[in-house]
């Protein structure tokens, strides 16, 4: 939908409890996608982009508590991991600009929540799985224009997150393709896109009659 707006209201960093000259990974995912797979690779992004913050979606405590309690495990002062309490649609929208990247789950991908991030314009990467529900992220990038933001691997997630957490020129110039794309490419074109399930729905009415069932 490119009708969507974002908020008006000043947002700060300081606001979301945020640090101000951090570089903040966020995932805005329902913690239940979380796995250890990406959570080991997130763990090892913090140990390598010094100070550094991942920004998360606050579902419940008890999720919270645990998700804290495995970053201590795996090095990570808990504090460094912030969460992100449910605000309005616009202001939500708005509020991705405070973060750098947005990094994506495995095995269920970011679905609404990858377009949320892309039309408040964060680049987000992912992985490209097997399954439909593992591939939701990959189309919209692709859609968008933005392959270089696919990885197949995790080692290849990993990289493509280090480097662009470590150069800032690259960020910058994701950012602003992103930002060009918007307007530009298939993803968010909401016009077209109901102009063809209109005609795919007429293509599919048009050979249902056409079929004799048999009792």
């Amino acid at each position: 939908d490119n009708t969507r707006e974002l908020s008006k209201k000043s947002v700060s960093r300081s606001n979301m409890g945020l640090p101000e000259k951090a570089f903040v990974f966020c995932c805005f995912n329902t913690n239940y996608k979380i796995t250890c797979i990406e959570f080991d690779i997130w763990m090892r992004l913090l140990h390598k982009v010094k100070g550094s913050v991942l920004w998360l979606k606050q579902n419940n405590q008890w999720a919270e508590n645990n998700l804290q309690k495995e970053a201590k495990l795996r090095g990570i002062d808990p504090s460094r991991l912030v969460f992100a309490d449910n605000v309005s649609r616009e202001d939500h929208l708005a509020r991705h600009k405070l973060a750098d990247l947005f990094l994506d789950t495995f095995s269920f991908n970011a679905n609404s929540t990858a377009t949320d991030a892309l039309w408040g314009g964060l680049p987000l990467i992912t992985k490209v799985g097997e399954q439909f529900v593992a591939r939701f992220a990959a189309s919209y990038l692709n859609a968008i224009d933005l392959p270089e933001l696919i990885a197949k691997t995790e080692d290849g997630y990993e990289a493509i997150a280090l480097e662009l957490a470590t150069n800032r020129p690259l960020l910058t110039s994701i950012t602003d393709k992103l930002a060009k794309n918007k307007i530009t490419t298939p993803l968010f074109d909401t016009d077209t896109y109901t102009q063809n399930l209109e005609k795919a729905f007429e293509k599919a009415y048009k050979n249902l009659k056409e079929i004799h069932f048999e009792g």
